[in-house]
């Protein structure tokens, strides 16, 4: 399958690619090739998911389910191999993937930030499939923000040294903590790249997920 026949395929679901890299020896994986990146392209991916029997059959981890069911179709279809990056331990390096693809870089709150998708960037899975990586032109978003907002975003100031897991669920949990809960992560939602992308109620089940 061509990167077009990929982008069309994934596009049907309401997915992206998002980067390659190429596997290393490192990298804990029975093949070779290079590592298709892929994840939500938003807002058009809720709609399809919620339409999906994983989301309406009230089992656990229904995101998950979905991710293992299209993306392996897709891998299928194209004669590559899909990797997750959820599941049991020990979990695969996608947080590096996504760094040596050019297109991702840690932000200044430590997470993830993509030249398109911003700070919602999210990633479902990747497809291993044979090829030569083709050189990235993605540019550091945070290069060209200043003010860096998402650095103060946070009201309980979660990401002043690190990331305090505890303290950003207790105020999502709380009453206070309402919109990021409804809405998402303020410091996430307060990047310009992407921003208004992801839909309330996606955001809403995702804040529910991590709670």
């Amino acid at each position: 399958m061509t990167n077009d026949g990929l982008t069309t395929s994934l596009a049907e679901g309401g997915l992206q690619l998002l980067g390659t890299c190429a596997i290393t020896a490192e990298d804990a994986l029975d093949c070779t090739g290079i590592l298709h990146l892929i994840g939500p392209n938003e807002p058009n991916f809720w709609p399809i998911f919620t339409q999906s029997t994983e989301y309406a059959d009230g089992a656990p981890d229904p995101l998950d389910r979905w991710s293992r069911r299209v993306l392996g179709d897709i891998a299928t279809a194209s004669g590559g191999k899909p990797v997750f990056p959820f599941g049991k331990p020990p979990y695969l390096p996608f947080y590096t993937w996504a760094l040596r693809s050019g297109r991702f870089w840690a932000s200044p709150i430590g997470f993830l930030v993509h030249d398109t998708a911003g700070l919602f960037v999210s990633l479902r899975g990747a497809i291993v499939l044979p090829g030569r990586v083709r050189a990235s032109s993605g540019k550091n978003p945070c290069d060209s923000c200043p003010d860096q907002p998402c650095r103060s975003a946070c009201p309980v100031e979660a990401f002043r040294k690190g990331y305090d897991v505890a303290a950003c669920k207790e105020h999502i949990a709380s009453t206070a903590g309402a919109d990021c809960m409804s809405d998402g992560c303020r410091a996430r939602r307060i990047c310009p790249i992407g921003q208004g992308n992801r839909l309330p109620d996606q955001a809403a089940f995702h804040m529910q997920a991590f709670l």
